[in-house]
Parts: structure tokens; C-alpha cells; sequence
């Protein structure tokens, strides 16, 4: 049986000022050229749908395109909530919507009933657990010890009762210990989130959802699929893509990836003002539309850099500045100190300290002329 695993689709996200909603769609129109060529039994969607619980109207709409699509492929297709959706959204409708089999994940009640697809090697059960907390279950299970995420997510796959000789697939949305993250997840203070691998031990495929960067986790079958666009400069050197899925007799899994390449790149640049203005004489212009994050190299701040640098990079997202002033490690003078010194010294101070490096003759000179300006009442 071959499935594809996909997560954190974040439809509705921005790219700091950017709305990413037409990037969205165009990655999932590429996924359903995938789909309609890979032919798969199931589409598996592990979480974070939207990038809000509230989810714009624009949003909305393009997921709805995207299950319809789907649906026409001939594929069932699973739906969980993830921590960023609102459980009871994903929900919403759902018993409708399993006629044209779309299942979308009900809100967690304690019990968790699979799905059952077959195939010549027998049957397949599919359980779709959403993004769960130790007080949801703990809820719904008052007699069990559940001190973390790892005791919640024990006790919500004990109480699913799998046969263990049947093949079985889990869809969740949760951080597994030992996952490397981005700067476009959600972090949580100190790793209370993270659940031991172990838990999954007993499913023939986990199919991920949370972390944003594809990787498997403990175990070869226990995967996150990633993102299918980049979220975050962090992920700028990711390779993007859907996972493929196809399970044999028990036992018997292969897990492969499959590329997504976006409509636009994230790119990070560094250099002088001067050399990256010149980039587009010397290769063209087919990154411009690109989203850019730039660290300018000169020592002094370009008046307008923001302004004057998106004429060639038009979706300029982030500029910072890496010099001497930057990387400075500057020290306040204490009062007693500041006492002691003249107005001159103490501005020429200040400026070193933003600056990392003196002031130069012109500037010292114009400072004098300025101060002795302001002392005459001329200013």
C-alpha cells in the first residue's frame, strides 16, 4: 500500500510583511502532480493545516481547493489538527465529509478509532491522533499517572488497543526527543513537549507532524515529513519535499522523498552595498523575486538601505548589518565617571561605543563647530 505523509502546510503563514498564500498554492498545486503521478491509497496530512486556530478566509478557501483536488484523484485522505489549528475547525463537519473519504480528525475524547484500508497483504489501520497536551488526556483518563507529554501520549496509544499483527499507521503531531528544529516552529521553554520515540514502538509507519524539517526520529518508520515550503532563513539550505510511503507485508516499509521546488527561494546574502547592487550585472536576474535576507559588511549605515536594495531584490525580507559597530561589546560609563568628563568627551565616547572605532577628524571637528554653535545660542 503506498501512502504520502505531509505536515505544517501553515496555509495563511507570512513571511515577515510577505503573505506566503500565493507560494501556498502554487506548492500545492506541485503536490498534486505528485499525487496524481504516484497514484497513493491515502494522503496523510499531520497537522497544522493553517498557520492560525483562526484561519483567514483565503486560507480556508485554499485548503478547500486542495481536498476537493485531492478527492478527484481517487485517494482517501486523512486530516489532524495540529498545536497551531483549532481542533474543533479540522473537526467541523467531518462525518459529511468521510462520504467522499475525507477524514478529518475528531476533537481528542479519549478514544481514538482507526480507519481501515486493505490492500492484497491484508488490512492497514489508520489512527489520526491531533496535537495533544497532558491535560487533554489527562482528562479523559483520571485514574492514570500522567506527569508529561511522554506519560499522555503512553496512555493515549494504549487506550487505541492495536493488534500488533495487523499493519498499523499513526498520524501525530508532536515533538519526538532528539529532533532538530528551525526558527519557524513554536519552542517550548526547557523541552516539556518532547515524547520518547518508544511510545511509537508498536506502528508499523508514524507519520509526523510539528517539526518543520524532514527527518525520522528513533527509528527509521518514525518520520517527519517537514514542511513543504521553507518558513524561516534558518531552513534557507533545506531541500523541501513530500514523503512517499509504501508498505509491504508486516514488516515490510520503504520511505522515500520526494522534491518540492517552490515558485520562490528563501536566500541569505552578505557583502558590501556596493558588490550586492552589482550581483545583477554579473547573474542576471532570475533570483529577484527571491525572498532575501541581506547582512550588509559596511561600516558605515547606507541611507535608505531597505529602499534602495529591494529596486533589485523585490522581496527583500530582512537586512541586518555585520561590521565593527555591530560586533562591538560596548560598556555605559557608571555616573561618577561621566562626571568627570566634558560634553566632547562624553559624545565622542558614545559614538565609539555605537561605532566600535573613534571618531575621525571631520567628525570631531564638526562636532566642536556644532557644540560651540549650540553654547552661542546659534542652534
Amino acid at each position: 500500500m503506498k501512502l504520502i505523509h505531509l505536515s505544517d502546510l501553515h496555509l495563511g503563514k507570512r513571511l515577515y510583511e510577505y503573505s506566503l498564500l500565493e507560494d501556498q498554492a502554487y506548492i500545492l498545486k506541485k503536490i498534486l502532480s505528485v499525487v496524481a503521478e504516484e497514484k497513493p491509497e491515502a494522503v496523510l496530512i499531520a497537522g497544522d493545516v493553517y498557520d492560525k486556530s483562526v484561519p483567514s478566509a483565503e486560507a480556508v478557501s485554499l485548503f478547500d481547493d486542495f481536498l476537493v483536488s485531492l478527492s478527484r484523484l481517487g485517494t482517501e485522505i486523512f486530516v489532524i489538527s495540529g498545536n497551531h489549528d483549532s481542533p474543533e475547525r479540522i473537526a467541523f463537519a467531518s462525518r459529511i465529509m468521510e462520504l467522499s473519504g475525507v477524514h478529518m480528525s475528531p476533537v481528542y475524547d479519549g478514544h481514538i478509532a482507526p480507519v481501515t484500508l486493505t490492500d492484497d497483504f491484508g488490512a492497514v489501520e489508520v489512527y489520526m491522533l491531533p496535537f495533544v497536551k497532558p491535560a487533554h488526556v489527562r482528562r479523559f483518563h483520571e485514574d492514570a499517572e500522567i506527569g508529561d507529554y511522554t506519560d499522555a501520549l503512553r496512555c493515549a496509544v494504549a487506550d487505541m488497543r492495536i493488534d500488533p499483527a495487523k499493519r498499523n499507521v499513526l498520524i501525530a503531531h508532536q515533538f519526538v526527543t532528539g529532533a532538530a528544529r528551525s526558527e519557524s516552529e513554536e519552542i517550548t521553554v526547557g523541552g516539556l513537549d518532547n515524547v520518547d520515540a518508544e511510545v511509537f514502538a508498536d506502528f508499523d509507519y508514524v507519520a509526523l507532524g510539528h517539526i518543520h524539517t524532514r527527518q525520522c526520529c528513533g527509528a527509521p518508520h518514525i518520520c517527519y515529513s517537514g514542511t513543504p515550503l521553507k518558513y524561516s532563513f534558518s531552513e534557507a539550505k533545506d531541500c523541501k519535499s513530500l514523503t512517499v510511503v509504501e508498505l509491504g507485508e508486516k514488516g515490510s516499509v520503504a520511505v522515500r522523498p520526494v522534491e518540492l521546488l517552490p515558485r520562490r527561494e528563501l536566500v541569505e546574502l552578505r557583502g558590501s552595498y556596493a558588490a550586492l547592487t552589482l550581483r545583477s550585472f554579473y547573474e542576471g536576474t532570475s533570483w529577484q523575486e527571491d525572498y532575501v535576507h541581506i547582512t550588509l559588511t559596511d561600516e558605515e549605515d547606507i541611507p535608505d538601505a531597505v529602499g534602495k536594495l529591494r529596486a533589485v531584490y523585490h522581496n527583500l525580507a530582512k537586512l541586518d548589518y555585520d561590521n565593527a559597530r555591530t560586533r562591538s561589546n560596548a560598556v555605559i560609563l557608571g555616573d561618577a565617571e561621566a562626571e568627570t568628563k566634558t560634553p566632547r568627551e562624553l559624545f565622542s565616547d558614545f559614538y565609539e561605543l555605537q561605532n566600535n572605532r573613534p571618531m575621525s577628524a571631520e567628525q570631531l571637528d564638526y562636532m566642536n563647530a556644532l557644540i560651540e554653535s549650540v553654547w552661542e545660542g546659534k542652534a
